[in-house]
């Protein structure tokens, strides 16, 4: 942690009883002395804060010290609020607390050219506080109002969750001194919140024992701001670093005016000219000491995994991982933490920080990490198993590795985040390059036994090794930096290393070849043909030995669904070859590739493999499978991660099916892939356009039928979802008018077809679907399939 701004000191908090000097008011107040003096008056429960520097910039952090426990709502214990540079200013009988705009700078020596940006641009008072007393240049005031207030926002969250209207009960809200603390360099207040209201959604009422008042704690952090030694390093785009940026007025008409930074902790070595060397102040993490075993070892191993990044850049011992000592609050801006996470459902993790707003550089970084989470990898190896509970029920320990390994992975990814590193979803085409990428577990099929022991990595990635470098390299003086940066980054590219971030992974019709949450592989198509099959030996497999005795088979259900959708993630990888796209985060004269399309061979062999998760004989349910799964037994309810269909308390196989097919056709059928492929042909006659796509797509589901009445009718049921996304598209008004066109015209060519093939039921309701959609097509709207199960392998998202 910030041993240079913090550990210097070892004062915690001082009470004092003794009467003040300053200030007649408080003669009878608790005084706690700290970097902010303040006094609580027991007889009327204020907060007052004594100031003497009047115009000095500090930071003011709100967070959530308590939280409410449910991942949709997302206020979760220790999250992180937004960090704010303020300063008092007097203003007749006022202080105001006034929060300068730092978007807008002027860095210059010119005063009056500082002066003009100032006026320029709005600046926020975020309170005005009436003086109490002023004595010898001291102003008392009373904040007690500014802390008992909801500026992390947890009604509006409430509110826009859809979880009712509530508003803060004062009488109900308090402050909390047990986590109320003064230290030289940082003052940290604790409120205990009551917001009552009237309860409309389901979440809130899951979490709350009453949910009429929800009851959280708020917390606020004053903190001296880092000395001016801290030292900016120009960010790159092809550094793998968060950018921290502002406008600067006063640069050159010739340079650009937005600056652009890394967000990194400060560290030097103790001697830059050596090649290895200890750092100054080491960073220190601090892992909750509320975290149970084994998992406190898993986050301890994973974490500690960044040190070799820093060894390989020269640094003895800079990155160091610990157990958060009892007495501190991790809270406290003087540690950085990682928290042990609970909900009530599984939920995502994520990093956070408090970094300076003037310069980028990163004050605490602060990990959360849901504790559900562990439970899904668990479930997953649960299902892959082939008879885990057959001969006995505490045979839990495979499936416990597993899942501790990927925990061992996801410490060392949130800290990366809270080190200032973005992530990287071309990781997994470079052998598990950076733990920054979303792993999906990797299994191999060795004869018939599903393989789990390289589910996931075990060490720092080569991309890791970059990052780092760029980010928290020591340059001996006399260094020219830019170069040697760009030599770090050129290295990595001739290496082969591939990195692509969020905006390009996320998106479901995202373009990029390489880049994809939860896959595998430098090969995308070949990794589903192999997550198929080892989807389809799982199942084979699977068993009421699959549980433990004397569960209800209604828990077999739910181990069975991440096998089902096994291969859902590595769907949406392959997805992306088609009308895609292989490019970089290219500077002019680093010799990167800019933007090419995916050749033609590789978009055929992923529509190719894709369209086999259309096939009913690949993705129905085997029926012999569906005797393991009777009605809900009581006292075993579905949850957000059951199957869902349409036959009441009928395990419903057909609507399995048809979520299944409907999540592939949803990628495959994206309006923005649609356009792309119309594009993509204009360029390139030989390559594939939307109507071929089309036309492999029909051919592989509408004229496809199967001898087995079940798996005929699994396949119409797929069929329907087929129909349903190319009305779709002949409908969508945000996609290239051609693609309307084509969609409607396959439309009318699979009416002939439909009619050619002679009349049945289901061939009727076809062509009338068509007719309907023909005569009013601005009515038509996607029918719902039911919902997928949640099943994401680590959760959706990370923040920094």
């Amino acid at each position: 942690m910030k041993n240079h701004l913090y550990f210097l000191f070892t004062i915690v908090l001082t009470i004092n009883f003794l009467s003040a000097q300053n200030f007649d008011k408080t003669k009878t107040y608790q005084k706690f002395n700290g970097f902010y003096n303040f006094y609580f008056d027991d007889t009327t429960d204020k907060i007052f804060l004594e100031v003497d520097n009047l115009k000095k910039e500090f930071l003011y952090v709100y967070s959530l010290s308590s939280g409410i426990g449910s991942n949709d709502i997302g206020l979760d214990r220790g999250q992180l609020g937004n960090e704010q540079v303020v300063f008092f200013k007097k203003a007749g009988n006022k202080l105001l607390l006034i929060q300068p705009n730092l978007k807008f700078r002027a860095i210059t020596e010119n005063a009056l050219e500082r002066k003009s940006i100032e006026q320029a641009f709005a600046k926020s008072i975020l309170h005005g506080f009436k003086i109490e007393e002023e004595s010898k240049g001291k102003y008392l005031i009373d904040i007690t109002e500014f802390l008992m207030r909801d500026a992390h926002g947890v009604s509006a969250r409430l509110k826009n969750t859809k979880q009712g209207s509530y508003s803060l009960d004062i009488s109900k809200s308090a402050l909390a001194f047990e986590r109320t603390k003064a230290f030289p360099r940082n003052v940290e207040f604790d409120v205990t919140l009551t917001f009552k209201g009237s309860p409309e959604g389901s979440w809130i009422r899951s979490v709350v024992p009453n949910p009429s008042l929800v009851t959280v704690a708020q917390h606020h952090s004053f903190i001296e701001l880092p000395d001016d030694n801290y030292e900016k390093r120009e960010f790159d785009p092809r550094c793998g670093s968060y950018p921290f940026s502002y406008y600067d007025y006063a640069t050159p008409v010739q340079e650009p005016i937005l600056k652009r930074y890394v967000t990194r902790h400060r560290l030097k070595k103790k001697n830059a000219n050596t090649e290895v060397s200890e750092a100054v102040e080491p960073i220190v993490y601090y892992l909750d000491n509320g975290t149970p075993e084994p998992v406190r070892s898993a986050l301890l191993d994973g974490g500690k995994w960044w040190n070799q990044a820093f060894e390989a850049i020269g640094y003895k011992d800079a990155f160091q991982l610990k157990i958060l000592p009892d007495e501190a609050d991790p809270m406290d801006v003087r540690y950085n933490v990682i928290q042990w996470v609970h909900r009530s459902t599984r939920g995502w993790s994520y990093g956070s920080s408090v970094t300076d707003p003037r310069t980028g550089e990163i004050i605490k970084g602060h990990v959360s990490l849901g504790s559900l989470r562990i439970r899904q990898d668990f479930l997953i190896a649960q299902a892959l198993m082939n008879k885990p509970f057959a001969d006995r029920d505490d045979n839990y320990q495979p499936m416990l590795e597993m899942a501790l390994a990927r925990i061992r992975q996801l410490s060392a990814h949130e800290i990366g985040h809270t080190l200032g590193f973005a992530h990287n979803f071309a990781a997994s085409t470079n052998n598990r390059a950076s733990v920054m990428d979303y792993p999906h577990p990797q299994f191999e099929l060795k004869g018939d036994v599903i393989d789990f022991s390289n589910a996931y990595d075990t060490g720092i990635g080569d991309w890791d090794k970059v990052t780092v470098a760029y980010s928290y390299s020591d340059f001996p003086k006399g260094t020219n930096e830019k170069e040697s940066l760009n030599t770090i980054l050129q290295q990595a590219q001739t290496d082969g290393l591939r990195y692509i971030s969020d905006q390009d992974a996320r998106p479901r019709g995202g373009a990029h070849a390489l880049a994809h949450l939860w896959d595998n592989g430098k090969n995308a198509s070949q990794e589903l043909e192999n997550v198929l099959k080892i989807r389809r030996k799982a199942i084979d497999n699977f068993s009421l030995d699959n549980i433990r005795t004397g569960e209800p088979n209604s828990v077999l259900e739910d181990v069975f669904a991440p096998l089902y959708f096994f291969h859902r993630y590595q769907t949406e990888g392959v997805s992306k070859l088609i009308g895609g796209l292989d490019y970089n985060y290219a500077v002019k004269g680093d010799g990167q590739r800019t933007v090419n399309y995916i050749n033609q061979a590789t978009q055929e062999n992923a529509v190719k493999t894709i369209l086999k998760t259309l096939d009913a004989s690949q993705i129905a349910i085997p029926k012999k499978k569906l005797e393991l799964f009777p009605p809900r037994a009581i006292g075993y309810g579905k949850s957000r991660e059951s199957f869902n269909g349409r036959a009441g308390v009928a395990f419903d196989a057909l609507s399995a099916s048809e979520t299944a097919a409907d999540m592939t056709l949803g990628l495959l059928l994206h309006p923005e892939r649609a356009s792309r492929l119309i594009q993509q042909k204009s360029l390139d006659k030989d390559q594939m356009g939307l109507q071929q796509l089309l036309d492999k797509l029909i051919k592989s589901t509408i004229e496809t039928s199967h001898r087995d009445a079940y798996l005929n009718e699994a396949q119409q049921t797929i069929n329907f979802r087929v129909l349903y996304h190319i009305m779709n598209l002949a409908a969508h008004k945000e996609v290239h008018p051609q693609v309307n066109a084509i969609a409607n015209e396959t439309l009318k060519s699979l009416k002939i077809l439909l009619l050619n093939n002679g009349r049945n039921p289901i061939t009727a309701e076809m062509v009338r679907r068509i007719d309907a959609f023909t005569k009013a097509p601005n009515n038509f709207k996607v029918i719902p399939v039911p919902k997928i199960p949640d099943g994401s392998p680590i959760g959706m998202d990370c923040f920094h």
